[in-house]
């Protein structure tokens, strides 16, 4: 199986990590989209609170944390109407996006699209089923034989924003070809210069959740990447199959984990203090790179600065691992990445402006 997939994109950054660790004043690590600040205290609590239940947690989840996921849609992202039973919790979401073609059925013969410039695991998904994968451009419509299509707004790694249209024409078109849409919507809680829209939303879906999937993650919004809590929501007949599956794989969230989940999702204060964090650190990056020579496309939203000196994008990596800090090189999201960089608001305040003191 190992010989159908690529090689893991962030080993082949040894050598400029090492080189980056070599700066006087360490390295400052932008290239991943690691959270760095501390695990809530009210989530922390929760988590401890179920510590002596001895039992098997249910793979749905519980009630509570159904209902939760149900409260903060609505008040976050204006997403009405989702039924508790069509809510489930995944070990993280980049289990669920790995898993997503297999536990759909999909394999030989069939086609997964994604975003021409794209999260790896989507990739790698199909190829663990043994899909054929297409990559679309801006507007492209999926082939016919399509039977997932990912969607990713804001964009990892460019941050780009795609507005309720242009997803309710993403949408369309996969309903053409008969494919069902995810839409991996792990950085929805992170607007900058845009306002991002979930695919469940009326003016996305036409009021008609058939064959769509709205996969999130509190890894970023709630620092819990430790924790791995994700979850999934939107056509019940699709989650029903994947709960099914689910149930017999043992892919189940710990009951601790699924406690935190809930007191997360009630909690809104924490989020918008973990959004102030990232966009104090936005504001001290992004004028950085720009005085440094940079140009930064996109980045309306998100945790990443999608920047380019106009260059090989290895070259600029190696650039930055010279002032000690390490980005990951566009190419590990697809062929067009090949003249950008993508940076991480992910480190302290004190590295963020280390990074900007080395840029200057």
């Amino acid at each position: 199986m190992t010989k159908r997939l690529p090689d893991f994109p962030w080993d082949s950054l040894a050598d400029h990590a090492a080189k980056a660790r070599t700066h006087p004043g360490g390295v400052v690590d932008l290239s991943v989209g690691t959270p760095v600040d501390a695990v809530p205290e009210v989530i922390r609590r929760a988590l401890s609170s179920v510590a002596d239940v001895p039992g098997y947690p249910t793979t749905h989840g519980t009630r509570e944390l159904r209902a939760a996921v149900v409260g903060a849609l609505a008040r976050r992202h204006g997403v009405t109407g989702v039924e508790p039973a069509a809510v489930l919790p995944t070990i993280g979401s980049k289990e669920l996006v790995a898993w997503l073609p297999t536990l759909l059925g999909l394999g030989p013969g069939d086609v997964v699209a994604i975003p021409a410039l794209a999260y790896p695991t989507y990739e790698v998904g199909a190829k663990l089923a043994g899909a054929s994968v297409v990559r679309l451009a801006d507007g492209e419509p999926p082939p016919e034989g399509t039977r997932l299509v990912w969607l990713n707004s804001p964009s990892n790694p460019t941050g780009r924003v795609q507005g309720a249209a242009a997803l309710a024409r993403a949408v369309a078109d996969a309903r053409a070809v008969g494919a069902t849409v995810a839409s991996d919507e792990c950085y929805l809680a992170l607007p900058w210069d845009a306002q991002p829209v979930s695919v469940l939303r009326e003016d996305v879906s036409g009021g008609v959740r058939d064959g769509l999937l709205a996969v999130h993650s509190l890894s970023k919004s709630s620092s819990l990447a430790g924790y791995r809590a994700g979850f999934v929501t939107g056509d019940p007949r699709l989650v029903a199959a994947l709960l099914e599956v689910r149930k017999h794989a043992g892919m189940i969230v710990p009951r601790p984990v699924q406690a935190a989940m809930t007191a997360a999702l009630d909690d809104d204060a924490h989020v918008a203090e973990q959004r102030e964090r990232y966009r104090r650190r936005r504001a001290v990056l992004l004028p950085a790179l720009r005085a440094a020579g940079f140009a930064v496309d996109h980045s309306e939203a998100g945790l990443y600065l999608w920047s380019t000196r106009d260059e090989p994008a290895w070259d600029t990596v190696a650039w930055l691992a010279e002032r000690g800090i390490l980005a990951a090189p566009g190419t590990f999201y697809g062929p067009t990445g090949d003249r950008h960089v993508r940076i991480a608001l992910t480190a302290t305040d004190e590295r963020v402006a280390a990074a900007a003191e080395r840029l200057a």
